[in-house]
């Protein structure tokens, strides 16, 4: 087993924690709020007074932090206590350009960073399970991945560009928080019309539009010289019948697609292929 150095204690850092404590690992935890540590410590967790404390003699260590800012704060404040040759997994949600600057610097200053980001919640990183991410030298992804895949339940190497496992991790962080706010206007419609969440879920169990994700990524992209099967002037009356369906109930996303349409089609690209409008 190792002793392993985790930087970040929320509610992901502590799912990696007591992962890690129950494969039998040494962990080494800080976090600015020594008080998260807590829960940890009684599993078995040493408690860090500093991030130098906590890499000193760890043979890896991982970041689990809010975002680039306290990224390298915090790296800066470990960089006494970390080991030449250690390997560094930073699993925040990151700017691909601050990952891209970073990696370069700490990569000549010797210092092995890998930006890591994953698809995981808190119960994932307890179990095991999910996606992990991971961008930079093959040589080094086939390194870790045999110990990065005990963390999670796949390890994709995504690129060798180091700022790519951060573009991707942006680009499902989108595409998850933007379907939330159209499930939440497609409940309000149903919910209009009397139907509550089993009922709306029954279109679902029928109908899959998770799979034309990738098809709808091509249409938007083709949009602009494709044969229009679904013309904008005709999808944007199909939106004006949701939002009136819903009444005075609250909608997050159909009025701002209604708004984008309306510029297209003032723009004079009614009769092009409905995708158009999010261009």
């Amino acid at each position: 087993m190792s002793t392993v150095a985790v930087l970040g204690a929320g509610l992901l850092g502590t799912g990696f924690i007591e992962n890690l404590l129950a494969q039998g690992h040494t962990v080494r935890a800080w976090n600015r709020s020594a008080s998260k540590l807590d829960a940890v410590a009684a599993k078995g967790a040493t408690v860090a007074a500093t991030a130098a404390e906590a890499v000193s003699g760890a043979e890896r260590v991982h970041l689990v932090l809010a975002e680039d800012s306290a990224v390298d704060s915090v790296l800066a404040a470990a960089r006494p206590g970390l080991r030449a040759g250690v390997p560094v997994f930073d699993h925040s949600t990151n700017r691909p350009d601050k990952v891209a600057e970073r990696f370069n610097r700490l990569r000549a200053e010797g210092v092995r960073y890998l930006h890591c980001p994953v698809f995981m919640a808190p119960s994932n990183a307890r179990s095991g399970t999910g996606t992990m991410l991971v961008a930079g030298p093959l040589a080094d992804a086939q390194e870790f991945t045999p110990v990065l895949s005990t963390m999670t339940g796949k390890v994709w190497h995504c690129g060798e560009q180091p700022d790519r496992a951060a573009v991707y991790k942006l680009l499902g962080n989108a595409t998850l928080i933007a379907l939330t706010g159209v499930m939440g206007d497609v409940l309000a419609i149903g919910a209009e019309a009397g139907m509550d969440v089993a009922a709306v879920n029954e279109l679902f169990a029928n109908f899959n539009p998770g799979g034309m994700l990738p098809v709808i990524a091509q249409r938007v992209a083709r949009s602009e010289g494709a044969e229009a099967s679904f013309t904008l002037q005709m999808a944007r009356k199909d939106v004006r019948l949701m939002i009136e369906s819903a009444r005075a109930r609250r909608l997050s996303v159909l009025p701002g697609v209604a708004a984008a349409m309306d510029i297209a089609i003032d723009d004079g690209k009614g009769l092009k292929d409905y995708a158009i409008y999010a261009r």
